[in-house]
Parts: structure tokens; C-alpha cells; sequence
């Protein structure tokens, strides 16, 4: 039985003129409308209404929502289990943070100090700057190490915080699939090797399917990628590698042309 826009609404938690934005952008338009012009939702349309939901809820603009969906090779089965995985790496992050934030608590209760070492484990080791002059001679002429330098500037600690949440998430969903027996060309992989060049377009440049494909052949040439990335699951930077080679063939893009 088909629902209005009230009833959807009041059904998603989310308010009557958010569903028309969905609708201007071409993001969620009703099957069909009554005789009175009103929207009507149907099952699938609650259905596209859940993905929107649940890949705004992980920080994906709505632009890039739209892009997705109107994918024609979108696996709503692959979407979910990305963001399961995506979503269990959040938790994790979150009561780790919980628990930092209970253990100064208990410390300002009693008149004591956070150990040093204890006060910040919870924000791990993740440093934007590492690399940083040897990047800018390899790449410091392209536009994509340009774009990247000026999205960068304006990134504040909670900013990088999420930058690395956000492609460890990745990074262990690949990792999930690498234990499971999952081929690199799967369906699968080649749905987390996009979702990860995406990743790169949303927060430091326009990567092009040959250039996510170029990266991952530098993720195995260069050891220093290899063993960082290998530190996640032994053989993860070979299977990173094939699936963006993969996903870039399904793509229509050929042999890299360089990276950045």
C-alpha cells in the first residue's frame, strides 16, 4: 500500500521538506503521485529512502548519495554490508571515546591524573603531516596534490579524526573480504574499491578511475605503502591493487596513466 509524504515522514523521522529536497534533487522521487497530485511511496521507494538515510548518516553529501544510487551497477546487497562495516568501526571508535571520556570523568571525580600515555590512545596515531615534504617533490605540480594541499589547509583534528575512521573502515571491510575467500574482481570488491575512491574525491582530490588505479600499483611498489597497509591484514595492499585494477576496468579506464 502506497504512503503519503505525511505518512513517510512521520514512518523515517525526518521532516515533510526533507523528502521534497530529496525529490528537487533527484535523489528520492515518489513511484506515483493520487489523483490530486499528492507524492505516493511505494515499498521500494521506502527502500531507496533507507540507503539515503543510512549513507547520510556516514557523512556521504547528497550529491554523492545521488551519484551512487543512480548507479547501474549499484548492489543494494554489497551497499549494506559496506555500511554495516562502516558503522561497526564507528561504534568501536565511539566507546573507545566513551570510555576516554569516563576514565577522565573518574579521574576529576577523585583529584587524579589521566596517565599520559592513557589520555589520548583513544585519537591513535594518525599523522597528516608524515610525508608530507616528500609528497610535495613527487607531486607537488599536479592539481591533484594542489586540490589536495588546499582541502587539507582547512582540516581541523576532528576532520582528520574522521579522515582516518572513514578509510580504516574501508581498509578492514576489504580486509573482510580478503579472509572470507572473496575474489578482488567480485561485485564486492569492486563496490568498496569505488567507495574508496570516492573517499578520495570527498575529502582530498577528483580521482579518476586511472589514477585509483595507478595508486593502487604504487600501494605495492612502494614498501613503505606495503607494509602500513599490510599491518591490517597480511596480503591486503595485492588485493587492494587488483580490485581498483577491477573496478577500473569495469569502469571503461585502461593501464594507469600515473598517479598523483
Amino acid at each position: 500500500m502506497a504512503l503519503t509524504v505525511s505518512q513517510v515522514a512521520r514512518l523515517a523521522k525526518i521532516s515533510i521538506r526533507a523528502l521534497h529536497h530529496y525529490d528537487e534533487l533527484g535523489l528520492l522521487r515518489p513511484s506515483d503521485r493520487s489523483e490530486s497530485g499528492y507524492r505516493l511511496y511505494s515499498q521500494a521507494d521506502l527502500q531507496r529512502l533507507q540507503q539515503v538515510l543510512f549513507f547520510k548518516e556516514l557523512g556521504f553529501p547528497l550529491e554523492e548519495i545521488r551519484r551512487i544510487l543512480a548507479d547501474p551497477t549499484f548492489d543494494l546487497r554489497a551497499a549494506l554490508r559496506m555500511q554495516r562495516q562502516l558503522l561497526t568501526e564507528r561504534a568501536s571508535r565511539l566507546d573507545a571515546l566513551v570510555h576516554a571520556v569516563d576514565t577522565a570523568l573518574d579521574a576529576l571525580e577523585r583529584g587524579t591524573h589521566v596517565d599520559k600515555d592513557a589520555m589520548f590512545e583513544a585519537f591513535g596515531d594518525f599523522d597528516p603531516s608524515k610525508y608530507e615534504e616528500e609528497a610535495k617533490q613527487r607531486w607537488g605540480e599536479t592539481e591533484a596534490y594542489k586540490e589536495s594541499s588546499r582541502r587539507a589547509a582547512r582540516y581541523k583534528k576532528e576532520d582528520w579524526k574522521r579522515i582516518k575512521e572513514e578509510g580504516d573502515a574501508l581498509f578492514q571491510a576489504m580486509a573482510a573480504l580478503l579472509d572470507a575467500g572473496t575474489a578482488a574482481a567480485s561485485t564486492e570488491a569492486m563496490d568498496l574499491a569505488e567507495a574508496h575512491r570516492r573517499y578520495l574525491g570527498t575529502w582530498f582530490y577528483p580521482c579518476a578511475h586511472t589514477m585509483h588505479r595507478g595508486l593502487g600499483e604504487l600501494y605495492v611498489a612502494d614498501s613503505r605503502f606495503t607494509e602500513n597497509i599490510d599491518k591490517t591484514r597480511a596480503g591486503l595492499s595485492l588485493f587492494l591493487r587488483d580490485a581498483f585494477a577491477a573496478n577500473a576496468e569495469r569502469h571503461g579506464a585502461g593501464e594507469p596513466c600515473g598517479s598523483i
